[in-house]
């Protein structure tokens, strides 16, 4: 049977690739996306027939609860402190709008839900960043009704996008060069290309 997926944050870095990768997955009829603004018809790559962008309001996402209603659920969101302005704007996005989206798949019954987390994430961290993803690994994965949740942790994220972090800049400059050393346990911080973590996000999934 063919299957829904929706997705939240899919202009960012992941999830405009993820979006793209679901387009081509036979397995999926349609890819339903909740946006802040509407996309312009070439804003995906490829054949986006599948593809229904929703304009809707994320301080009031228990309003588009129908939505979540589809088999898979994907959750790219994320910002930075920078960014966002402040940290409780940052945790805002971050936190509260992944966490209600885990809820409303809850609710909605949806089969299972993936949400990109991050390497060294820990709610007792001293990094407020990695102590806030932490904290919703721990309130997602600890959530009963849920079912099949799992999080995906990548390190830093190589691909193009317009506003790219310093830190993505350093990371695909230095990356051929650093990566080889980083075996073992150190591998996980290897810098990672958004694709691969898109389609780690989609592996995930329960079909």
């Amino acid at each position: 049977m063919l299957k829904a997926a929706l997705v939240l944050g899919a202009t960012g870095l992941v999830g405009k690739t993820l979006v793209e990768q679901l387009c081509r997955d036979h397995r999926y009829q349609t890819v339903t996306c909740l946006v802040r603004k509407p996309l312009s018809k070439d804003f995906f790559a490829g054949n986006t027939d599948k593809v229904e962008p929703i304009v809707v309001d994320f301080e009031n996402l228990e309003d588009y609860q129908g939505y979540f209603g589809c088999q898979h659920i994907y959750v790219c969101l994320g910002t930075t402190i920078k960014k966002s302005g402040s940290k409780s704007a940052f945790r805002k996005v971050d936190f509260e709008y992944v966490h209600v989206a885990a809820q409303l798949a809850r609710a909605q019954r949806a089969v299972s839900f993936v949400w990109i987390s991050s390497v060294g994430a820990n709610a007792k961290s001293h990094n407020f960043y990695l102590r806030v993803k932490g904290e919703l690994e721990n309130a997602i994965l600890g959530m009963s009704g849920l079912h099949n949740a799992a999080a995906v942790r990548p390190s830093l994220l190589l691909g193009e996008r317009e506003d790219m972090r310093p830190a993505e800049k350093f990371a695909g400059i230095l990356g051929p060069f650093l990566s080889p050393l980083l075996i073992g346990s150190l591998s996980k911080y290897k810098p990672v290309q958004a694709a691969d973590v898109a389609a780690q996000m989609i592996r995930l999934q329960v079909f």
